[in-house]
């Protein structure tokens, strides 16, 4: 399957040299939190000022508000899923551990957090490069250094069995 890419991204990837970089955009949902965590490999633009400073994007990817709902930065690298066809969509989140709190909060979910990720140029981080929706982080590591996520989509061999009979009662519009 093709991906359609935007010609800055094009001309970014064609360029000898560019300032242009690629942003990986994460947004993890579970029900148990109050708002979705949003999460950027970069640090597009300063959020806020002294005492504590922070860093994040404004992007309006999967219907954040960029004036109140920025991505905030974090120390981060990401291998994007793959699409290999014997093997479902798997990737990798690793994140640097900062703080001792960031392992809590991911150990205590009973059932996984959905992730979403999207890459993005920095300079036009409304602009969607590839999208990968509907993963689930499947498995954590970590140590003093670094938390490793593990997210894959839900395998192809779950999915119940044996399916819906194609019956009029099941489905009238097919009869």
């Amino acid at each position: 399957m093709s991906q359609r890419v935007s010609l800055n991204a094009r001309l970014m990837q064609d360029a000898d040299v560019t300032g242009e970089i690629y942003v990986v955009l994460v947004e993890i949902t579970h029900p148990d939190l109050d708002a979705p965590v949003r999460l950027s490999t970069d640090n597009t633009e300063r959020l806020s000022e002294p005492p504590e400073i922070s860093y994040g994007t404004r992007s309006s990817w999967r219907g954040a508000n960029p004036a109140t709902e920025p991505f905030l930065w974090i120390l981060a690298s990401a291998v994007l899923p793959g699409d290999q066809e014997d093997a479902p969509a798997t990737a990798t989140l690793v994140l640097e551990n900062l703080d001792a709190g960031m392992v809590r909060v991911l150990r205590s979910f009973i059932e996984p957090p959905t992730v979403a990720m999207a890459v993005v140029l920095a300079a036009s981080p409304d602009v969607i490069e590839a999208e990968f929706t509907e993963l689930k982080i499947v498995s954590m590591s970590a140590n003093a250094g670094e938390i490793v996520l593990s997210l894959s989509r839900e395998l192809v061999e779950d999915e119940p069995f044996p399916s819906a009979r194609m019956s009029w009662q099941r489905f009238p519009g097919l009869h």
